[in-house]
Order: structure tokens, then sequence, then C-alpha cells
């Protein structure tokens, strides 16, 4: 049997302040509100999306008990176009007093990761041109000029085992997916 084509599409997650959140996704990180509801005595439920597309690309839903112990989201991940859009993007979050960054290099992508006004972790990513093996993660200096990151990411991509460019790894994702 033929596996359909499964593509990602949204998520969503609980929160304690809707507001607060909202204001975040919308003012910060550019989502728009498409629709929005309280379900039938029960939770509140906020749209959001950036792509005239899709309805909703996540979806924030009243109900998270304040001070729960843990987490269950590992992260919220944004793609963007260029490294300086991400260089942008970085900038706009540091000024909204955000202070803790991890910003590394995972050789296939650059990727700032930081946490959102409740806790959960957020990354904003662009892809590069190369592949390395994962899980690899390497700081970098996401104030130096585009170029000098391209190409100190490079020479780091080309001195693992596996480098690949992303072009050839991405043929070989579609070779195993047309086996599948």
């Amino acid at each position: 049997m033929t596996q359909p084509a499964v593509s990602f599409s949204h998520f969503g997650i609980h929160e304690t302040d809707l507001a607060r959140m909202e204001d975040f996704y919308t003012r910060v990180v550019g989502l728009v509100v498409t629709d929005r509801g309280p379900l039938r005595d029960g939770p509140t439920l906020t749209f959001l999306s950036r792509d005239p597309d899709q309805h909703h690309q996540m979806v924030l839903v009243t109900g998270r008990p304040p001070g729960v112990g843990y987490n269950v989201i590992n992260q919220i991940s944004f793609k963007l176009p260029t490294l300086a859009d991400l260089k942008t993007m970085h900038a706009r979050v540091r000024a909204e007093g955000i202070k803790e960054f991890r910003i590394v290099t995972h050789g296939n992508a650059w990727s700032v990761y930081f946490a959102d006004p409740e806790g959960n972790r957020v990354e904003f990513f662009v892809d590069t041109p190369w592949h390395t093996p994962q899980p690899f993660a390497e700081p970098f200096d996401i104030e130096a000029p585009v170029e000098t990151i391209l190409a100190q990411t490079e020479a780091v991509c080309r001195s693992r085992p596996g480098f690949a460019s992303r072009d050839a790894w991405r043929q070989a994702v579609v070779e195993k997916l047309a086996t599948a």
C-alpha cells in the first residue's frame, strides 16, 4: 500500500495568559490572528498564521495550569528565508528584553533559541546549503557579517564526516521516500 503524502500543518499550545501570548506572537514574531472564539463551556482558542493559504499554523488555547513544573514542548520553530532575516529577528527579540539565547549552527541550519513569555522554547532558524550528520550544535557569532558566518559554517561542515550539499542530502531522502 502506498503511503499517502503527509505534511505538517499546525500545532496548538495551552497557555495561561492569552493576551500576553497573542501580543508576543503577533507583534514580535509577525503572525496574524485569523480567527478566535471559545468552545462551548471550554477553553478559548486563538488561531494564528503567516500563510494566507493556512487558516492557522499555531493555536493558542487557554487552560494551561499556572506553575506547571514541566513543559512537554521541546520547541516551537519558525523558518526564515535568509541569514540576514535571522539576524534581524534576533535583534527584534533582544529588543523585547529577552537576554538568554542559545545561538548555534547545526551545520544544516543556523538557529536562535529563546523562551517566549510563558517559558516555551522558541527557535528561529535558516537552512544552510549544506548537510552534516545530526545531532550537531556549535555556537556562532550572530553579530558577525553574513559572509563570515557562511564561510565559518561551511568550513565546519566540510570538516565533519558525512558532509554533503543540501541538494545531495535532499535527493537521498527523496530516494528513501520513494521506497518507503
